[in-house]
């Protein structure tokens, strides 16, 4: 049984602003402020030992030396931590670091935490997973625990996503549940366990420098298969966190890795990914915010006219850039702007239109692997898609009268795809270097709505507005619509 431990982390901010943060709400900058702040987790781990229920001859499966390159075959024999998740991708981690001869733990993480949905099931969520997860450790007598992690996962990343949305941002859970859980509460609730690296089956890369040079920084690089490349989803991660970590699926493509289960014989070879968001489960993301946050009506205005277009069920259901769910007709029609205080939601056809593209965003809450922003000025920047957005950062300079560090980024090419709450990842050619959060937009670099939509916005008695107006189809050449899908 482990002692009762205390989870500690710190963040790294830089700030080279032009503006300080301007809050449209009085509790924007609190919640910015607590996004990586972790408080002192009192954890009391609860533990399961699954003993393995047979050996195989499996263990004595041969493997090409190029798939182990990234499970440091040379440091052998090593003591490693496996995050294993019943899935395909952390099994086969497993079975490349067996390969290297190192000896492994796997662990699966318990962070089922919504008894409220419990009608969804007709059986516990996790327990294929854990079943799963079990088959794979027998065939190579690997020990696995089990790891109850569901309050630190509630505290630190469900309640935060929950506040985020009521705000008018769009948090990322997989950046929060790698820093803070998989890689922070999990961490040290085996850190009286002396494991020489703890693994997990991420697609990307970890360069840790040689025995002589230890105290340099190592280094976080794309995977070889660049689209399924979680670098995005690793950046917000301290250098601490980095130094303990290995990755075996940044050497090997999607492809390799379902071949591979193929050889090792896996139990879950022809397993499904899964997808979307972990703690969710068959619950539709819709379903939880309602749960959690319920559902108040506003309105659906264009932004460019302030025609009052329909009503929706509140709105922290809907992110900038977002187009599905709207039910308009006429369209495509795109979520532009939120008034968050006055809950309306501004709609407009003309999302990629030219004068209304942006260039320029602020991130907050920086932080860098190598402890410090890089010296170089032109950086590529990528913001939750697998497309990469050449950009580059103006000059650096440091406002005393604020606690905040703040950067901003000057995009080489227009895009609308930003949301305050997500994270935008930096890299530098093959590595990536580090990420910061995407604050609200400044008075002038927000989409244009219009004077008119503002004051309709700001009625107290909507109910004057009468019944939505009748929608204008708008006629677009076939060469339009492709290209506006396109985009």
């Amino acid at each position: 049984m482990l002692s009762r431990t205390t989870l500690i982390a710190s963040t790294f901010s830089l700030y080279f602003p032009h503006k300080p943060i301007r809050r449209s709400f009085p509790l924007a900058a609190p919640t910015l402020r607590r996004l990586l702040s972790l408080p002192s987790l009192k954890l009391l781990p609860r533990f399961s030992t699954l003993s393995p229920l047979c050996s195989t001859s499996a263990a004595a499966t041969t493997i090409e030396p190029c798939y182990l390159s990234c499970s440091l075959p040379e440091k052998k024999p090593l003591k490693v931590a496996v995050l294993l998740s019943g899935g395909v991708d952390s099994s086969v981690a497993l079975r490349l670091l067996h390969a290297a001869g190192h000896s492994c733990t796997a662990f699966y993480l318990k962070i089922w935490f919504q008894e409220d949905f419990e009608n969804f099931w007709s059986e516990c969520p996790w327990e294929e997973d854990l079943r799963y997860a079990k088959a794979v450790c027998d065939q190579v007598d690997v020990p696995l625990e089990v790891v109850h992690l569901t309050d630190e996962y509630w505290n630190n990343v469900v309640s935060y996503i929950i506040d985020e949305y009521r705000y008018g941002r769009t948090p990322n859970p997989d950046v929060l549940c790698n820093t803070r859980i998989k890689f922070g509460a999990f961490v040290d609730a085996i850190s009286g366990m002396a494991f020489d690296y703890i693994a997990s089956g991420h697609y990307a890369m970890v360069v840790h420098p040689n025995s002589d040079n230890k105290d340099e920084p190592s280094a976080l690089r794309l995977s070889k298969d660049m689209v399924k490349d979680q670098t995005y989803f690793l950046s917000h991660l301290s250098q601490s966190q980095l130094k303990g970590l290995i990755f075996p699926l940044g050497c090997i493509e999607k492809e390799e890795v379902r071949q591979l289960a193929k050889i090792f014989g896996l139990p879950n070879r022809d397993r499904k990914d899964s997808q979307g968001i972990c703690f969710l489960g068959k619950i539709k993301f819709s379903e939880f915010v309602a749960r959690h946050i319920g559902e108040e009506e506003g309105l659906i205005l264009e932004a460019e006219t302030g025609d009052f277009l329909g009503n929706h069920r509140g709105f922290w259901f809907y992110t900038i850039g977002q187009r599905q769910g709207l039910r308009l007709p006429g369209g495509p029609w795109y979520v532009v702007e939120k008034d968050v205080e006055n809950n309306v939601v501004f709609v407009s056809r003309n999302y990629f239109s030219v004068d209304k593209r942006r260039r320029q965003f602020r991130v907050g809450s920086l932080r860098f692997f190598s402890g410090s922003p890089p010296r170089i000025t032109q950086l590529q920047c990528k913001v939750f898609t697998y497309v990469e957005i050449p950009s580059h950062r103006n000059s650096r300079s440091i406002d005393e009268d604020d606690d905040h560090e703040i950067g901003v980024v000057k995009l080489y090419e227009d895009d609308q795809g930003l949301a305050a709450g997500q994270f935008a990842a930096f890299y530098q050619e093959s590595s990536c270097i580090g990420s910061g959060v995407i604050l609200e937009s400044w008075d002038d670099q927000g989409f244009p709505v219009c004077g008119k939509a503002l004051e309709i916005a700001k009625m107290k008695d909507k109910s004057k507005l009468g019944k939505p107006v009748k929608i204008k189809v708008v006629e677009q050449s076939k060469q339009e619509e492709e290209a506006i899908l396109h985009q």
